[in-house]
């Protein structure tokens, strides 16, 4: 009997460290350790492969009307050098008409504005405003600034021709030589346009990408701008927009490029950017 009690008693023993090591090893699991350990699920394993794998495409898209008549002027302010950073812009536009929508598949297939046709305006290559009248105002703070102005579609879609535009460099107050911008306007430059900000619905299927340039043209042997989406490289060696498609929900990155036939990055102050932007259902 003693000898069988021992046994019994050596067995719970065992029995209880067994199962103590069993739940220090799950105490010890950390959050990307259970990550990992729900991914060997098949089901799971195989959306996380499609996500991994999925690539997005960058067709030239050129539907929309050319309006290659059309011509934007600055008329305010007439000079360079502005005391108050609060300026008021005005504009002469010929053969085109702000705040009506523009004609063309554009409209149903991509990100719109209801207001119609209008002007981007950008200052120092941050995120454009529109404006659908040829008059405003805008806040400069003291400094140099670049402002260009070009004509848009109502979706959006610049109007690329060597009228449509308008570039200029302001300086409000006085600034020190060592904070002057070094931005000369007869060098090549490229500004960033779309996307912006977020989509939804069926505006998440295609998405415009869409850039300005001032003093170069683009070629299969000389002046490109390498596109960097999500990670994915795509070199662009003509002009125009471009329609993305295949992009995941959520935050999205796009950096644009302007290089020269080497692959070297042109100098200049907005050359090299990165914007990000959202798609939501």
């Amino acid at each position: 009997m003693k000898r069988i009690s021992l046994l019994l008693s050596a067995f719970v023993v065992m029995a209880f460290f067994s199962c103590k090591d069993g739940e220090n090893n799950d105490d010890d699991m950390n959050d990307s350790d259970m990550k990992d350990s729900t991914m060997m699920d098949s089901s799971n394993k195989d959306s996380m492969g499609d996500m991994k794998n999925k690539k997005v495409t960058l067709t030239k898209w050129t539907e929309g009307p050319q309006y290659k008549n059309a011509s934007l002027k600055m008329t305010k302010p007439n000079k360079m050098k502005l005391s108050d950073g609060s300026a008021k812009f005005a504009f002469d536009v010929k053969n085109y008409e702000l705040g009506t929508k523009t004609k063309g598949s554009g409209n149903d297939m991509l990100a719109s504005s209801k207001k119609g046709q209008h002007i981007h305006f950008i200052v120092d290559n941050e995120p454009y405003s529109a404006h659908y009248k040829n008059n405003f105002s805008k806040d400069l703070g003291s400094g140099d600034h670049v402002v260009i102005a070009f004509l848009s579609r109502s979706y959006h879609e610049a109007v690329k021709n060597d009228n449509s535009f308008v570039v200029k460099k302001f300086r409000v107050g006085d600034v020190k030589k060592e904070d002057q911008m070094n931005a000369d306007l007869s060098k090549p430059h490229m500004f960033y346009s779309r996307p912006k900000g977020t989509y939804s619905g069926d505006g998440t299927k295609k998405v415009l990408l869409d850039f300005f340039l001032v003093n170069t043209k683009l070629s299969s042997d000389g002046n490109k701008v390498k596109a960097m989406i999500n990670g994915q490289k795509f070199m662009i060696d003509e002009w125009a927009p471009y329609l993305m498609e295949g992009l995941p929900m959520g935050e999205n990155t796009v950096k644009l490029e302007l290089i020269d036939g080497d692959g070297n990055t042109i100098k200049g102050p907005f050359n090299k950017v990165e914007r990000t932007f959202t798609l939501e259902k």
